[in-house]
């Protein structure tokens, strides 16, 4: 019984420590009267953000719906609504997954692995680049580093498509050619990381915290992995995101780079297929679309809560 007792009492202790941290966090949260929006602007507030929300996410629903059709159904059924009832969706879906696999004759899921190989290294070393490069500039003091970030700010004015070109002539001279360095390599780079990493490490990093682990001794190496990484991981996460992103949109680096099939990734195995003049089947072309960005969607809701602390890092100096 005593024992009894004493769980309930641990949890109406907990339940009101967390009663308790709710209204500290809503008072502190809380403007002063002349300062809180009135109720016609929360209202048009939240009407802007609903049109806003059903315009961007619209376009997922669409993709959702159009995959589970055949080619008739698409032009003689409710856009907006399957063709089928629900009890034979799942045969509608099985139908074009298996004409999705046919047309790719087995490859679409190694051009999604393809696609998650390039978006995934690139980003992850193009993150770390950034960084690193962004830090040295920010905090370091060195001859030609006026000139050094006025080249590297122009070429974010030169169009990457420009590149692409020079890019080939490079790695076909070398024989690097129709290999995934040729596509890894060139994305790796990203002088917008670069800006961005600059930025947040002139914010973010304090100079005394840097003078300070001087003083006891740590060696910069020793800085940069276990201090300054930490303090500019939702930066890195920031910069991870665009590059990964970048580099799956990509379509005209992996069209020159790579001709072998099962070296392409998803963007330019799906072209492929569409380019074949007998193909018909626009419902598996909409499924192979949308398991296509599953993984972006997927990364963008896992590491949202990061992108946006990351945001918000560099923007408050100190």
């Amino acid at each position: 019984m005593t024992s009894e007792l004493a769980s309930v009492d641990r949890r109406l202790i907990r339940a009101q420590q967390r009663k308790a941290d709710k209204m500290r966090e809503k008072a502190a949260n809380d403007l002063p009267p002349s300062l809180q929006p009135k109720k016609p602007v929360k209202v048009l507030t939240i009407i802007v953000l609903v049109l806003a929300a059903i315009y961007f996410m619209f376009p997922i629903y669409w993709a959702l719906i159009a995959s589970t059709k055949s080619p008739s159904q698409l032009t003689d059924s409710n856009g907006v609504w399957f063709a089928v009832g629900l009890d034979k969706l799942p045969d509608a879906i099985a139908a074009n997954y298996a004409t999705l696999l046919g047309w790719t004759k087995g490859y679409f899921w190694r051009w999604v692995l393809n696609s998650l190989i390039y978006s995934g290294v690139s980003a992850i070393i193009g993150t770390v680049v950034a960084v690193m490069a962004g830090y040295a500039t920010a905090k370091f003091q060195f001859r030609g580093k006026g000139v050094a970030i006025g080249i590297v700010m122009g070429s974010m004015l030169m169009p990457a498509a420009l590149l692409t070109i020079p890019q080939y002539s490079i790695f076909n001279a070398i024989g690097m050619d129709n290999t995934m360095l040729s596509v890894i390599i060139p994305c790796c780079v990203s002088p917008f990381g670069f800006f961005l990493g600059s930025v947040y490490a002139q914010n973010s990093v304090p100079d005394e915290l840097l003078e300070a682990a001087r003083i006891d001794g740590a060696g910069e190496a020793r800085i940069f992995f276990t201090i300054v990484l930490r303090i500019l991981a939702p930066a890195m996460v920031t910069i991870f995101l665009f590059l990964f992103v970048a580099t799956w949109n990509n379509f005209l680096l992996p069209l020159m780079m790579l001709s072998s099939t099962d070296l392409q990734p998803v963007t330019l195995g799906l072209y492929g297929m569409v380019s074949l003049a007998t193909f018909t089947d626009r419902g598996a072309l909409m499924m192979g679309a949308l398991l296509g960005v599953l993984p972006v969607i997927v990364l963008f809701l896992f590491l949202q809560r990061y992108w946006k602390a990351g945001l918000a890092a560099g923007a408050v100096k100190g």
